[in-house]
């Protein structure tokens, strides 16, 4: 758990790509107690017409390497635990593929444990607990 969606604009490197849901799992690990091997992870590329933004919103001058990060985890961390997160992914962006950190929009949905199946059809976090 989490699962992790990537929207980035067309035409960036494997390498580029590669470095970025790596950047985001080393953070999701130091400051999100993620366990090793837990890696659901997507990434998705969009040309212009299909990835629209606020090159702006709230005074934060944003450019066409914008990096949308959507984050689905368990409702179980609490504020401090998800600040860091924010800030260790953008550290992390910021040194490898060098994403400037205005371009690091990051989004959390939180969901409850009884909302995850790895496979097997089975609630794996409230599987013994039915």
């Amino acid at each position: 758990m989490p699962l992790v969606r990537v929207s980035i604009r067309q035409g960036k490197s494997v390498a580029y790509r590669k470095a970025i849901l790596d950047g985001i799992y080393d953070a999701m690990q130091s400051s999100f107690e993620v366990p090793k091997d837990d890696r659901f992870m997507v990434i998705s590329e969009h040309d212009e017409t299909n990835f629209s933004y606020s090159k702006d919103y709230l005074g934060i001058a944003r450019s066409d390497d914008l990096v949308l990060i959507q984050l689905t985890v368990s409702n179980t961390r609490g504020r401090d635990k998800k600040k860091a997160l924010y800030r260790a992914i953008v550290q992390n962006l910021s040194k490898n593929p060098g994403v400037r950190p205005e371009d690091v929009f990051i989004n959390l949905v939180e969901v409850l444990p009884e909302n995850w199946s790895f496979g097997h059809g089975i609630a794996q976090y409230v599987a013994d607990k039915e």
